[in-house]
């Protein structure tokens, strides 16, 4: 656990350039632009059970994000139930949220657990958070309560 600290605190330049869109007290990792998992679509996760890019035509807005899709049926069943495919903790990584940090999500380090999407920020975390996730996930929604308006950098400094 040692080494995952020290791994956390080395990727703290990463939160501090993580932007967020915020709506309605939801925070999303979003890129300047409103752009939502750096163009993913978050339904292929679901029905190709893989990471799959979006089209850049094909779009959906939500909380003030912007989701792009593979395809017009994607689009449909996200603007039917964008809860259901959303990634959990805005798309922050699911890790980091368990730390009490906001990290970008990576959509290529992922996992579908009951139903709900958690990205994370790397290979090892992603590995570290895999064999815990009973621990972290329940841990990462207590914290993510208490973070969730708080700017990425702010928690570095706490």
């Amino acid at each position: 656990m040692k080494a995952i600290r020290h791994l956390v605190a080395g990727l703290a330049v990463s939160a501090a350039l993580a932007t967020s869109a915020l709506a309605a007290g939801v925070d999303v990792n979003a890129t300047s632009t409103g752009l939502a998992l750096q163009g993913y679509d978050p339904v292929a996760y679901f029905t190709q059970g893989k990471p799959t890019k979006g089209n850049w035509k094909i779009t959906a807005s939500y909380n003030d994000a912007t989701y792009r899709f593979a395809s017009e049926e994607h689009k449909a069943k996200f603007e039917a139930n964008p809860q259901a495919y959303l990634p959990q903790y805005g798309g922050y990584c699911a890790f980091g949220a368990a730390m009490g940090f906001k990290f970008d999500g990576d959509p290529n380090l992922w996992k579908i657990v009951k139903d709900k999407l958690y990205l994370n920020i790397s290979q090892d975390i992603q590995k570290e958070w895999e064999g815990k996730t009973a621990q972290f996930i329940p841990q990462a929604d207590k914290n993510w309560t208490q973070i969730v308006d708080s700017d990425p950098a702010q928690l570095l400094k706490q």
